[in-house]
């Protein structure tokens, strides 16, 4: 790969881009096409959010993390679980919508199975209650998967098991963060889960859009499903 193939105004580009897929088909073509430069591009954007969900995880979990099976959704090439397997997890499953993504996954010999699913087009194919650690970071956001998806996370979640979720706080995700907060509350009063941590972070990731300059800023939301 040329090394200017992967400048931040040609990072930019290619997110940009990705803003002209609406299909679901159509934005499976684009991470299909993303998969092999993905790893250096979100590197260029200094993008932290895998690493800050697995330090949230870190912090709350007191079980053994050796035994404990994580169930990462919308994994792309594994860029969280590498990072929490720093923090002493083993034990991955994980679920994509992109089959070059998840080629890459299983080349990176992280997870112990992977399965192609669309989010937000059915349940996730996964037993329900089975995982004691659930996360998804970066596909919920606008554009991408529906806020209704934090309830499948929750169902494959085992009773006192842990939900880690992140999101942008960029000007075209204002909306669909509010919503999603609106859903995530709406559950918490339901009696499905209790909300452990929620941290607001101020460099996320670098700005791409047009709008906005610098950084963007970005949440991490951690939730332990209660005993029903």
């Amino acid at each position: 790969m040329e090394a200017a193939s992967n400048t931040f105004e040609n990072v930019k580009a290619t997110i940009l881009s990705a803003h002209e897929s609406t299909t679901s088909g159509e934005k499976v073509n684009f991470y299909n096409s993303w998969a092999e430069n993905y790893d250096q591009d979100v590197a260029v954007l200094e993008y932290r959010a895998p690493s800050l969900a697995a330090n949230s995880i870190s912090s709350h979990f007191s079980g053994d993390r050796e035994a404990a099976v994580v169930l990462d959704v919308a994994c792309g090439t594994g860029l969280v679980a590498k990072q929490m397997k720093k923090h002493g997890f083993r034990h991955f499953v994980g679920i994509d919508g992109s089959e070059a993504m998840l080629t890459l996954a299983r080349e990176s010999g992280l997870y112990q199975d992977l399965k192609q699913s669309m989010l937000g087009q059915g349940p996730l194919p996964v037993q329900k209650g089975l995982f004691d650690v659930v996360v998804i970071v970066g596909a919920l956001s606008a554009g991408q998967v529906p806020v209704g998806v934090v309830r499948e996370l929750c169902m494959a979640t085992k009773p006192g098991g842990h939900v880690c979720m992140t999101t942008r706080n960029n000007q075209e995700n204002v909306e669909y963060k509010a919503a999603l907060e609106r859903e995530l509350k709406q559950m918490e009063d339901e009696g499905l889960w209790t909300c452990l941590e929620v941290t607001e972070v101020e460099d996320w990731e670098r700005a791409v859009s047009e709008q906005e300059n610098g950084y963007i800023s970005g949440a991490v939301y951690l939730y332990r499903k209660l005993q029903l």
